[in-house]
């Protein structure tokens, strides 16, 4: 029995010759260190200056008896096994002993099968009591490792400007820091433990952190953002990741909050700047405009055919400045949450056969065919802003006839379902590439090619549209293909139908 990280030191303590060579002999075979001892205070000798970890020792010697040196041997190291030699195998003399502190015991006359039997014992439990104690100094390393990953871990969290706190499965806090209780208002002493509505009032917050900690969002970035508001001038916005196990388990959730006051401030401040220079040019480009068809209608029988051009070019180009800053209106109102604030009982249908009747005419003029779709049977009335509505699909029509050549074709389908109503609008035009498709509803996002270069517009359309349907709750989708056409689909939820 070989051991790898040390060799096993024996010390054979008898008054015979023949046994002490004899165990020397066997022991030697199975890679142990021996000396050996024929006094008991010979033994003690040596032990002065070279520790044994087994002492095979004889119970009857001349001299210090055995029992004797037992009990200085255990004195001096407890740790070390005495297994006695004894040629009075009796019950008692074993017991008496074993209570004294030996570890095993081998009669007299024994065969070297016995002594390798009783050798082989003792060395297998100083093994495992060696690899116990390993054990233990490395759970005990890991314990104070641990101690410290955890004490650097929680000194960065509360350092954080950031508010952070980590719930469990059931929503529970676990762990909060001071910038949490400090963007929260909360009293300087709150402890974790509670739920999460018990310190954050906002509805969408708790529910967020409630989901994530549930497992319903088991990628690190697929939860939504949430914005709130603690106060007028007090803004946040919370994002959250669950915390996963080895094996991919949701263990709970973890959200972070992020103080953006003075961004929603000069956001706001963004909004009204805009609102303001865009109604201070609006009513001046109007005149403009007016007084430019004017004179290319006075002088539309003397002007040369360059200047008739220009002239006209320049009410196109002021026709254009008006339609910008009507979109940036638009775009303000839909940042300041401010449109879709007047809904009505609608019947969608109905107004969305009036927007196409209304654009017949622009389609017309680019020999386009404008057709809409209803169904056979009246949907149900929904609450929305009308202004809103028309909005989305009169800037979809307007794109659909601007981005389709003369003599194509634009359809409106409408229909449903008991959960929403479907609008899709679809053209054959020239279609948009893919590599496009995930940023057309940025704001001043155009495509442009040969085909669409000498289209005019602002880019900011369909960001107008998406800002729209957001805010109503409702969504929109595209497929296209290059040469082909495109096809919008927005879909309107029904929770707030009405008969």
């Amino acid at each position: 029995m070989k051991n790898s990280q040390q060799i096993m030191k024996i010390l054979v303590v008898d008054d015979e010759k023949d046994i002490r060579d004899g165990c020397e002999r066997i022991l030697i075979r199975m890679e142990c260190e021996v000396k050996k001892a024929s006094r008991g205070e010979e033994a003690l000798e040596t032990m002065e200056t070279w520790r044994p970890s087994i002492v095979f020792l004889d119970l009857k010697m001349p001299g210090i008896d055995g029992m004797e040196v037992l009990r200085r041997i255990h004195e001096k190291d407890q740790d070390i096994l005495v297994i006695v030699i004894t040629g009075y195998a009796t019950v008692e003399t074993a017991i008496e002993a074993m209570k004294k502190g030996a570890y095993d015991f081998v009669p007299k006359p024994f065969e070297p099968a016995q002594l390798r039997i009783v050798a082989g014992r003792a060395i297998e439990k100083l093994r495992l009591r060696q690899e116990a104690l390993e054990l233990e100094l490395k759970r005990q390393r890991t314990l104070a490792d641990l101690g410290k990953e955890q004490s650097r871990t929680r000194t960065i969290i509360e350092a954080l400007p950031n508010g952070v706190v980590v719930t469990n499965t059931e929503g529970q806090v676990v762990l909060m820091n001071p910038a949490f209780i400090r963007h929260l208002g909360l009293p300087p002493d709150t402890q974790p433990g509670n739920f999460m509505k018990d310190y954050v009032s906002d509805e969408g917050v708790v529910n967020l952190a409630m989901e994530i900690s549930q497992g319903k969002f088991t990628e690190p970035d697929q939860a939504p953002a949430v914005e709130f508001a603690l106060s007028e001038d007090k803004y946040l916005m919370a994002r959250g990741r669950p915390v996963l196990s080895e094996d991919g388990e949701c263990l709970g959730a973890v959200v972070v909050m992020h103080d953006v006051t003075a961004m929603k401030m000069l956001d706001r401040l963004k909004s009204e700047f805009v609102a303001k220079v865009s109604h201070e040019l609006r009513s001046p480009l109007a005149t403009i405009r007016e007084q430019l068809a004017l004179v290319i209608q006075g002088v539309v029988d003397e002007a040369s055919e360059q200047d008739q051009y220009l002239l006209s070019r320049a009410k196109d180009k002021t026709q254009s400045l008006i339609d910008l800053i009507g979109d940036l209106l638009d775009v303000s109102r839909i940042e300041c949450g401010s449109v879709a604030q007047q809904p009505v009982p609608l019947q969608v249908e109905e107004l969305l056969a009036s927007i196409v009747d209304f654009m017949k005419a622009k389609a017309g003029a680019k020999k386009q065919s404008l057709d809409i779709i209803l169904p056979p049977a009246p949907l149900p009335k929904m609450r929305m802003d009308p202004m809103a509505l028309e909005s989305v699909v009169g800037n979809l029509v307007a794109n659909a006839i601007n981005y389709t050549p003369d003599g194509g074709a634009i359809t409106v389908e409408v229909g449903g379902d008991e959960k929403t109503i479907k609008v899709t609008v679809a053209d054959t035009g020239f279609g948009i590439e893919e590599k496009h498709l995930a940023s057309i509803f940025d704001k001043f996002y155009r495509v442009k090619n040969d085909k669409t270069r000498f289209i005019t517009g602002t880019g900011l359309g369909l960001s107008i549209v998406k800002g729209i349907l957001d805010s109503m709750g409702a969504t929109i989708s595209v497929d296209s293909e290059v040469g082909k056409g495109s096809r919008f689909t927005v879909l309107l939820p029904l929770e707030e139908s009405c008969d």
